[in-house]
């Protein structure tokens, strides 16, 4: 064969040689990866490649090869474009060079800052820096410093990185503070025109006890629905949600800013609210005995749990008690305890409310929703922002109550949008892809669990395996392996249903306050009650978020495709720009949980710095071909017992049943196997804690004390924090075999490149 037609032959069946352009992602070990704009897998960049580039740069790349793992690998033939996002990071000074070192590992170099570029930054504070040169091929790249925020240890220093970080809108435009001081401080008689006065309902609100903004508001009475032999019994639910849409105004500049935003974004002792707090902490919340207006979903709810009847209407309402869960769990279990005596009044309700719920969940059981119990955690932190103790969330009658309410009116709302044929934004939730499908009937096989799904899996098949496997000593991971099956869920004008919640259409309605979607539907269910139509404002263009989740769900819908030739409707303008606001809101949504998980882990880290040294029991959460992550029973902090640390044998990886198997002894341990370990060693700035596995009668060194004093440039370590992010498919294949304790840890984990999954506690009502 000739070598011209060598090269075409190669070139045909494995893509070498193309040229293709995506944003560079980088990685702490000194490489990178190039997420392709086409979807297709990422194109491996080696450490001398990423020399002249840095992360969330836009490049084209040629594939020139196939590296040892079977990755494509690229050679960097043009920079399209510069990423214009900040760096943030510590200003150090070395041999007389001033510098800074990324806090975000994944740009892999220092910054060079010249000497009248250091503004009034001292040496060690946290800055941020704005590129004036970027890298080349044999120069760093060179910067200004644009902003001091402080001293790394100055209380939420955590925050301040991660807004920046993550490019997370933290103030409030001119405009946008200008125009909320117009506003006023309370419902005025103008306000209430052409509105239904529910002030005499006992409407009560019940959420957590840190909760500053009250967005939904609930009643509950016995109601019959016809005459006769005909008749229904069911109850009366009341779901009244803050009109936020009376204030904001399409296209204003407070609702720029909420768009922008697109929703609330979440930290242990801060909140960076999507609407101004004369919004989101008065005006609109739905506060104790003041006057409010708000939207309602006024539902007939029969004793079996079907919504028989509902309808919209804006209204006034008067909040008549503010509760907590924890109240309404305690009043619910005991009438005439102490709680109850307090609210004597609305102890009735509180039973009808009661009384609804169980209707409701007779309803989800039928359906066959997915609902998987998991443990939630809170941080609890002193003044100063130091973590006192991390405890457990849970989920009591009275947070099921509320959220089988919400549900309800989240059913209506999208049924609502549907049957008037009006654009609108639902939350689509699709069942697992034909890979993910495969992946779990294997696994499920492989666990001799006797039950599996069919080729068009309904939720109830999966609801049904979970309940039949409650009981075993593997359940944490067989339910593990089932919601890993699942996809995110995502705001889109293409109702295709919710396939965990099993509702054939649902929407987000109930917390305008804090997502942007929720107020969208707002504004459709009114244009639909006043006989008119809304209009979306022009939209910024989506950006790489928006465009990399875009590429995602064309590549998950081209695999849903049921027969060959089969394409998606093309959209008119109009749903172009509704797709584009769910796409910018999805994105977004994902950019808070990131930004709120990188301060989690952050104070985690911190905190465990102090228990150097210490052991403690834990349970698995996850088996991977480098080891094992442990989340402790005391603390609820997940950290990596490296494959290293298991003993003097080898271990594989079983994919099937994601397990590490000893291949002398025949232990094994997987998700749900519980061991003691030792907090071995913590790294700050990478957000990463390292267990050692504390074998029965082993006599551990104490040499994890020395490790309390580790400095930020401790470098040479597996990255396991960002697990959220793929690299690729990852050093590891599932064949590898590593030689247990021949190394010292810190020896065998240079240059790893590993990758995982990320978990975060849900937020109320996030699905």
């Amino acid at each position: 064969m000739k070598a011209s037609d060598f090269i075409k032959n190669v070139s045909q069946t494995s893509g070498m040689l193309d040229e293709v352009e995506g944003i560079v992602q980088g990685h702490r070990d000194g490489h990178g990866f190039v997420s392709r704009d086409d979807g297709a897998p990422d194109i491996y960049l080696p450490p001398n490649e990423m020399r002249a580039v840095l992360h969330k740069d836009r490049v084209k790349v040629r594939i020139v090869r196939s590296d040892r793992k079977g990755r494509p690998e690229g050679r960097v033939v043009e920079i399209m474009e510069r990423s214009t996002q900040p760096i943030i990071g510590r200003l150090l000074q070395e041999s007389g060079v001033w510098l800074v070192a990324p806090e975000d590992k994944r740009y892999g170099q220092d910054v060079l800052i010249p000497k009248g570029a250091t503004s009034v930054a001292k040496p060690g504070q946290v800055v941020v820096v704005e590129l004036i040169e970027p890298p080349a091929l044999f120069g760093q790249p060179v910067g200004r410093i644009k902003e001091v925020l402080g001293e790394v240890d100055d209380p939420g220093m955590e925050i301040e990185i991660a807004v920046r970080k993550y490019s997370v809108p933290h103030e409030f435009s001119d405009a946008c503070i200008a125009l909320a001081r117009t506003l006023p401080d309370k419902v005025r008689p103008q306000d209430k025109l052409q509105r239904i006065d529910l002030t005499d309902i006992p409407l009560v609100t019940i959420d957590g006890e840190d909760a500053r903004d009250f967005d939904d508001a609930v009643y509950c009475e016995p109601a019959t629905k016809g005459r006769g032999k005909t008749a229904l019994k069911g109850w009366r639910l009341l779901v009244a949600i803050a009109d936020v849409s009376h204030y904001v105004e399409t296209g204003s500049a407070i609702d720029v800013d909420a768009y922008d935003r697109a929703t609330s974004v979440y930290f242990p002792r801060r909140v960076i609210p999507m609407l101004p707090e004369k919004l989101s902490n008065g005006l609109c919340s739905l506060n104790p005995e003041v006057e409010r207006l708000c939207m309602v979903c006024d539902m007939f709810v029969t004793a079996d749990g079907e919504v028989d009847a509902y309808q919209f209407y804006p209204a006034v309402m008067w909040s008549h008690a503010r509760f907590t869960y924890t109240e309404v769990a305690a009043i619910l279990g005991n009438t005439r305890g102490p709680e109850a005596s307090k609210r004597r009044d609305l102890v009735p309700q509180l039973l009808d409310l009661h009384g609804v719920y169980q209707a409701l969940l007779k309803s989800r059981h039928k359906r066959g929703a997915v609902d998987f119990e998991t443990t939630e955690t809170q941080i609890v932190c002193d003044e100063n922002g130091r973590i006192e103790k991390i405890v457990p969330r849970t989920r009591n009658t009275a947070h099921r109550l509320i959220e089988e309410a919400m549900l309800a009116a989240n059913v209506c709302s999208a049924d609502f949008i549907a049957q008037n044929k009006h654009p609108g934004l639902f939350r689509v939730h699709e069942g697992p892809t034909p890979e993910k499908q495969e992946v779990l009937r294997n696994y499920l096989k492989a666990s001799g669990i006797g039950m599996s799904i069919s080729d068009k899996p309904a939720p109830g098949e999966f609801q049904a395996i979970a309940l039949a496997t409650k009981d075993r000593p593997d359940a944490q991971q067989i339910h593990s392996m089932l919601l890993r099956s699942m996809s995110q869920a995502i705001y889109t004008p293409i109702n295709s249903g919710h396939f965990g919640l099993a509702f054939d259409a649902y929407t987000h309605f109930t917390s305008p306050i804090r997502r942007y979607p929720d107020l969208l539907v707002h504004r459709v269910i009114k244009a639909i009650l006043a006989k008119t139509k809304y209009q979306l404002p022009v939209l910024p263009t989506p950006g790489e978020a928006h465009a990399k989740l875009a590429r995602r769900l064309e590549k998950n819908l081209a695999s849903r495709v049921a027969e060959p030739g089969t394409k998606p409707k093309k959209m008119n303008a109009e749903g172009t720009a509704w797709q584009a606001a769910g796409l910018h809101c999805s994105a977004n949504e994902r950019r808070a949980d990131e930004a709120s998980r990188d301060v989690e882990a952050w104070l985690k880290c911190k905190y465990m710095r102090e228990h150097l040294g210490e052991e403690y029991s834990g349970v698995v959460s996850s088996a991977t071909t480098f080891g094992l992550f442990v989340t402790l029973d005391a603390m609820y902090v997940e950290g990596l017992v490296h494959i290293t640390e298991l003993g003097g044998e080898y271990f594989r990886f079983d994919e099937l049943r994601q397990e590490l198997r000893g291949e002398r002894t025949g232990i094994r341990y997987a998700i749900g196997t519980r061991v003691r370990i030792q907090v071995s060693r913590v790294d700050l700035d990478g957000r990463k804690i390292d267990f050692r596995l504390v074998q029965e009668g082993q006599s551990l060194q104490p040499r994890a004390m020395a490790d309390k004093g580790l400095p930020r440039e401790a470098k040479g370590r597996a990255e396991f924090a960002d697990r959220v992010e793929s690299d690729g498919g990852g050093a590891f294949n599932g064949k590898a075999r590593q030689r247990a304790g021949t190394k010292s840890s810190r020896s065998v984990r240079t240059g790893e490149k590993v990758s995982g999954a990320s978990k975060k506690p849900a937020k109320k009502q996030r699905r």
